[in-house]
């Protein structure tokens, strides 16, 4: 999901990317509105995330099987861009660099986990 996702964050369109491969409902609306916004705003990402992803809880039982996965996303090396001008814009002050998102994924009839719900926690961090 974090590649296919990244790609379209660097273009700010999900247009060429298997993002609804990995992404679905609540977390794909997001990560949608997220590009329509920085279509709107002319900006896109350059630069690589780095993550430490941990899956905190597991229902293998459940129908379907979920599990949550807590991450700290290292935004150290992630910038965002104008397009209009090529100039960088800085994150918020007051942002941390490394912040946790959580995440739920869902396995699917055909054995693939997918993200279903997402959240960046830009005030928490980790």
């Amino acid at each position: 999901m974090w590649t296919e996702r990244t790609k379209a964050y660097r273009q700010a369109t999900s247009e060429g990317t298997d993002l609804e491969r990995y992404a679905a409902l609540d977390a794909l609306r997001g990560f949608e509105r997220d590009l329509a916004r920085m279509k709107e705003n002319d900006t896109v990402f350059r630069g690589e995330l780095r993550h430490a992803p941990e899956v905190t809880v597991l229902r293998a039982d459940a129908r379907p099987p979920t599990a949550t996965v807590e991450d700290c996303v290292d935004l150290s090396r992630w910038r965002v861009l104008d397009t209009t001008t090529g100039w960088p814009i800085p994150l918020p002050s007051g942002q941390p660099l490394r912040q946790a998102a959580t995440a739920t994924v869902e396995r699917g009839d055909g054995g693939r986990w997918m993200v279903t719900e997402y959240t960046a926690d830009t005030t928490r961090p980790c």
